[in-house]
């Protein structure tokens, strides 16, 4: 499903404008990706978990050339998804 899948679908569900849907997903994101950024997660409600979580620096290789350098620590998204999810993709 695309995002103008997505809208027209949450539209359509909760009686909504597509307009107003969008623009609420649009929010959604950015409060997603604030939250993110200060170390914290958001809880999407029958979905999942949204949140930071810290990789470790490592060794790595350039591919290219094959000398080993060091891969930095940095943030990266991690999702956990909720068990009701769970248990509808589990079939």
């Amino acid at each position: 499903m695309n995002q103008a899948e997505l809208i027209k679908a949450v539209a359509e569900e909760a009686g909504l404008p597509q307009t107003g849907v969008e623009s609420t997903l649009k929010a959604l994101g950015k409060i997603t990706q604030a939250a993110l950024g200060a170390g914290g997660e958001v809880t999407l409600p029958g979905i999942g978990r949204v949140y930071s979580e810290e990789r470790a620096a490592r060794p790595g290789r350039n591919p290219r050339t094959g000398d080993a350098l060091q891969i930095a620590a940095k943030n990266v998204p991690k999702f956990s998804a909720a068990k009701v999810l769970k248990d509808v993709t589990a079939g």
